[in-house]
């Protein structure tokens, strides 16, 4: 290579990396800031799942009357197409019963167990009184005012229609955000509504990860608003930590490391999208926590 081509590539390079590292600092250079119509610091993961029976209408209840600034719940459909708020599609986990929501009318639903496991916190259990698997509809009745965060759990056009219907209907736009680890559903949920505010998917999440470390992110338009991720060291919070091999937690160390990082998260928030990650916190009935705050 002659010294006048390794010139031009070391200067091509060089701009390459400052235009990139400014952009990552002011995005808003390139990008205009998204308009974000509510803040959540803290979001009641299945309504707060650990100190009530997840996904019902106390847990949604106790974690609004606590100050919550956002509930998350999981939606499936039924037989006769009522939109329901349930974690599970098959309910043998939480009703002791071997069956699918899809397969039965809502009228048939049987009602949860007295007692579940938090499947997010080791050797803990949730009870309550209310063991009732709500519509989602009974939620936007029950909380107009208080931004919900659905998980749409198939992938199911059905579903995905029914959900925004009802967004619609309650004019919760500005107050709800959709979508699901899966890319497909994420884009199905976009197609059909586009004014409900969408979460990344897995797949969009890597992409991200890959676009920060190559120093591509700050040219690159990004029309999700909400980027949420646990935090890999929670793992080691669910298991025994003498059950775990060293490549495990190698593996959820370096996780940790690629994820957990300042520099992406206040490029994020500059957007104006909105980051969170799960801290799995249990004190003064504080329930599941997510942390926004990335300074």
């Amino acid at each position: 290579m002659s010294s006048t081509a390794a010139f031009y590539l070391l200067s091509t390079l060089g701009g390459y990396l400052v235009t990139s590292f400014l952009l990552l600092k002011y995005p808003t250079l390139l990008h205009q800031r998204k308009k974000q119509r509510f803040l959540s610091k803290h979001i009641s993961h299945r309504g707060g799942a650990g100190e009530n029976l997840e996904n019902t209408m106390e847990a949604f209840q106790h974690a609004v009357t606590l100050g919550t600034d956002m509930l998350e719940l999981d939606c499936h459909i039924t037989k006769d197409e009522q939109v329901v708020v349930s974690h599970d599609e098959n309910l043998k986990r939480s009703t002791g019963v071997n069956v699918n929501i899809s397969d039965l009318k809502y009228c048939e639903l049987p009602s949860y167990l007295g007692k579940l496991d938090v499947p997010f916190q080791r050797a803990c259990q949730c009870e309550g009184k209310d063991n009732r698997i709500p519509l989602l509809k009974e939620v936007f009745d029950a909380f107009p005012n208080t931004p919900i965060n659905i998980d749409i759990k198939v992938n199911n056009n059905v579903l995905i229609k029914k959900v925004s219907e009802l967004v619609k209907q309650y004019k919760r736009e500005h107050l709800t955000v959709w979508g699901n680890a899966s890319y497909e559903i994420v884009e199905k949920c976009y197609k059909e509504n586009s004014d409900i505010p969408i979460l990344f998917s897995l797949q969009r999440v890597l992409l991200i990860l890959g676009l920060f470390f190559t120093g591509l992110l700050p040219f690159v338009p990004i029309r999700e608003q909400f980027f949420e991720i646990p935090m890999p060291s929670i793992i080691l919070k669910l298991k025994e930590p003498h059950t775990m091999s060293r490549s495990q937690k190698f593996l959820i160390w370096l996780s940790d490391i690629l994820l957990m990082r300042k520099a992406l998260f206040d490029h994020l928030t500059a957007r104006g999208i909105q980051v969170s990650f799960g801290t799995m916190h249990f004190e003064n009935s504080v329930a599941y926590q997510f942390t926004t705050s990335v300074k």
